[in-house]
């Protein structure tokens, strides 16, 4: 014989109970079926309950809801010669709990005896409509065999007794047996109780260690315990195997694959657990025995946590020497049924710390200031506070204990990331280090962990490079250069699993070889087009993924939503999605804030320069962005600097294309487009909503020369040789250089060419480089000057491989 137990989700709609009645006619052994409310139904129920209470008449509506819901699943899955049957007893259940709260909306009384009555037809509801479904199924009033008794104002189970009846409900064991779970009745009243929220997982422990039954399995909505949370991080798997021990600490600290309590009872009579997903049945699931099991090689089986903690202290240096300080502490917590799940203490015993839900928090503090008010009054113990909104993490394994470092590990990991512990605790079994953190880095924490733990010695970065051309090319020159000195030094592996160029694209999740990558593009067969590169990249699915983009496509800028909805980090060099429209940036920027990856794009302005990364600095520290003054064209700048009497203008645009500076078109540097971009994307990282349309253009070469092909521009841009010649000697006579300036003043935007004298930190600009002057509420008087090269395939190259190091936040 076995016990199953399907939870709410499990029983949520006509399809999840088909696949109940599936799973549970297959089982060739006799089996104890034990069923949530509807998905969903509990929480309902008392909701309404609180509306009624309330005097809300809302409640009707929210209770029409509950019936419907149970109506629509009897319609649609009850064979059609039991539908009248089962009908008529949900709606004789249906009318008592209307009248129920009829009479709590006309006394405004909902005790806790009322609630547990209330809460308690969900189960019994959905129990009875399973029970019609499952072929040979016969139905159990939970309440008459599970009995509890009142300790520290909760619902204990009294186990001689309920094990007594269990065993004598079951002398005879059907085919199968449809039991409500959570539900349980007081043994001496006979009033409803219930074992807590969760409490039909240990309905199920509860039955199956009565009868001595062969196996428990939950099932649920997951393929079993997970290394992590997966709604966290995206890279945790199934663990196959945990001992009794691992499996109680991962689900004390938070994880809600199961009910706590419910490993206890099953846990003396060796009873194995499965967990088991009902929408995914031939997952193997995870096993939970009591023996060890080191197959994985790991020392940690999983992450779990607890967001929701208050840590209260109780300090005081007459606390050093006293014998019964915690005694008193935790009898205090106790009778006031406060549950503590972490405690730490200092070796001086100055203090005593303990981790409590945050709901707790207030009644803690208030017991321990009534416990200790004659000390605290002597100023022996300082009043008692409670530090809310923190969470709590916990690494299991039993593994742990075999392996030396691992604690030293865990907190090099969680300081190299900036994450502050508060309090923590590690038991002598060393089967658990738990410790607590402010609430905002939990998420961080959990990431760091992860990787550090499960993944490999060494922290990966799995690189996507889209453009191979001057930029692409002398990146991964550079990659090959840095990757052993990285791994080395830094424990960090750069994989480069894609490449693309404007004909071809390859993929290989094991790393490509940066020797031989031009063949392996000649070679492939997949066309480079947006979409299979994005689907690439998707369909790989591969952690702590990095799509860098070294081209000036648009229609490879467009799918970086994907990408960045997909987890993966986006680099840009291509200034097209950062400069497009402010819809469009800042969906790129939401998204990337929502997935928890980057979008960084530093070298779409200045190049190597950190122009965008200060501003975000100043703007994250409380600064505020009120002028920018800046050269940002580096082909402009060259041209400006190397046209003389004898370099006319038309000349040096050829030298700054010949020179890699300009873009292939040096129109689109001319017209002052790409300045334009440029400023629009420094604008917006200031915190101003412009777009390109914004910016006014002051042009130094009329619009006639923009049109017709590029040979035609060269063709005629000497024609605009003299006149410009005119302007440059009268400039030169006056001791002043031209300089096409990026201007942001007031919210307003504005792009053209400008005089500056020998005073000006734009006049001794040299070469390609640029500068960038930033006002701000701090920088005043005296504006920062960021300074150097703004362009050039390598300058650029090193500015996009900075960024890809920065996602992997190594120092």
């Amino acid at each position: 014989m076995k016990v199953l137990k399907f939870g709410g989700t499990s029983v949520g709609t006509v399809e999840s109970i088909r696949s109940v009645k599936k799973i549970v006619e297959a089982c060739e052994e006799p089996a104890i079926v034990v069923v949530s409310a509807l998905g969903g139904i509990t929480d309902k129920l008392i909701e309404t309950a609180r509306m009624a209470n309330n005097g809300n008449n809302g409640w009707m509506t929210n209770f029409e809801y509950i019936v419907q819901r149970h109506h629509t699943v009897i319609e649609g899955i009850v064979p059609d010669n039991k539908k009248k049957e089962v009908t008529e007893t949900i709606d004789s259940l249906l009318d008592e709990l209307k009248n129920i709260y009829r009479g709590v909306s006309l006394i405004r009384d909902l005790s806790t005896k009322i609630l547990d009555t209330i809460v308690s037809y969900g189960e019994r509801l959905s129990s009875f409509i399973v029970s019609r479904v499952i072929k040979d199924a016969i139905h159990y009033d939970s309440r008459q065999f599970i009995k509890t008794e009142i300790q520290y104002n909760k619902h204990i189970v009294d186990f001689e007794l309920t094990n007594h009846l269990v065993r004598e409900t079951f002398s005879e064991i059907p085919k199968v047996a449809l039991v409500p779970g959570f539900i349980s009745s007081d043994k001496k009243s006979n009033d409803t109780t219930n074992l807590g929220r969760g409490g039909s997982d240990y309905t199920a422990a509860i039955l199956a260690a009565a009868l001595d039954a062969s196996k428990l399995e939950i099932w649920t909505d997951v393929d079993g315990f997970m290394t992590a949370d997966p709604r966290v991080i995206n890279t945790t798997y199934v663990i196959e195997h945990l001992s009794f021990v691992e499996a109680m600490e991962l689900c004390n600290f938070g994880a809600k694959v199961i009910y706590p309590p419910t490993i206890y009872p099953v846990y003396h009579k060796n009873i194995p657990i499965v967990i088991k997903n009902t929408f995914n049945p031939e997952a193997p699931g995870t096993m939970i025995t009591q023996e060890e099991d080191s197959s994985e090689g790991k020392a940690i089986k999983g992450i779990s946590s607890i967001n929701d903690t208050c840590l209260i202290t109780v300090t005081g240096l007459g606390m050093v020497g006293v014998i019964g300080i915690n005694y008193r502490i935790f009898k205090a917590l106790a009778k006031s049924g406060v549950s503590v799940f972490l405690v730490s203490q200092a070796s001086s015993e100055n203090n005593t710390s303990f981790g409590v839900r945050n709901a707790d928090a207030d009644l803690a503090v208030k017991v321990l200031n009534e416990e200790f008010a004659k000390e605290i009054e002597m100023g022996e113990i300082s009043e008692i506070t409670a530090e809310k909104d923190l969470a709590t993490v916990a690494i299991v394994g039993e593994n742990m204990k075999h392996t030396p470092g691992i604690a030293g590990k865990l907190f090099n990991t969680l300081g190299r990331n900036g994450i502050n512990v508060i309090a923590c605790a590690q038991g002598a079994s060393e089967t658990n280090i738990s410790f607590v953190i402010e609430l905002n880095s939990l998420r961080k924490a959990l990431n760091v962990i992860h990787d550090s733990f499960f993944l490999s010695s060494t922290q990966v970065l799995n690189v996507f490079i889209a453009g191979v051309g001057q930029v692409g090319s002398d990146l991964l020159d550079q990659i090959k250069l840095q990757q052993p000195k990285l791994l080395k030094n830094k424990s960090l592996k750069l994989n480069i699993v894609g490449l693309a160029n404007s004909k071809k694209c390859i993929f290989n999740r094991d790393g490509i070889s940066l020797d031989s990558y031009e063949e392996g593009l000649k070679q492939s067969d997949i066309n480079a087009t947006p979409q299979a590169i994005r689907d690439g990249i998707i369909n790989m699915n591969i952690f702590n993924a990095v799509f860098v983009d070294c081209t000036a496509s648009t229609t490879i800028a467009s799918i970086y939503k994907d990408l960045l909805s997909h987890n993966v980090s986006v680099v840009a060099a291509n200034k097209i999605a950062a400069s497009s429209s402010y819809e469009s940036y800042a969906e790129l920027k939401h998204i990337a804030r929502r997935k928890d990856v980057k979008f960084l794009f530093e070298t779409n302005v200045g190049a190597g320069l950190p122009i965008i990364n200060t501003i975000n600095n100043l703007i994250n520290s409380g600064d505020k962005i009120l002028r920018i003054e800046a050269v940002v064209s580096g082909t402009l700048n060259y041209i400006f600097n190397v046209i003389s009497e004898n370099t006319p203008l038309s000349k040096a645009i050829k030298m700054a294309q010949e020179a890699g500076y300009s873009e292939p078109d040096p129109r689109v540097d001319l017209s002052g487009q790409d300045v334009i971009r440029k400023l629009v994307i420094l604008a917006r990282e200031a915190g101003y909503k412009v777009e390109q349309e914004d910016v006014e253009k002051h042009l130094f070469i009329p619009d006639k020369y923009f049109r017709g092909s590029l040979e035609e521009f060269w063709t005629n841009i000497p024609q605009l040789d003299p006149t410009f010649e005119k302007k440059r000697k009268e400039v030169a006579n006056a001791g002043k250089r031209f300089r096409f300036v990026a201007s942001l003043e007031n919210g307003k935007t504005s792009v053209g060419l400008q005089t500056v004298d020998d005073k000006h930190p734009f006049y001794h600009l040299e070469g390609s480089n640029n500068v960038i002057l930033l006002t701000t509420e701090r920088y005043n008087e005296y504006p920062m000057v960021i300074k150097g090269y703004g362009a050039g395939a390598m300058v650029t190259a090193a500015g996009v491989f900075a960024d890809i190091i920065s996602i992997a936040n190594i120092r």
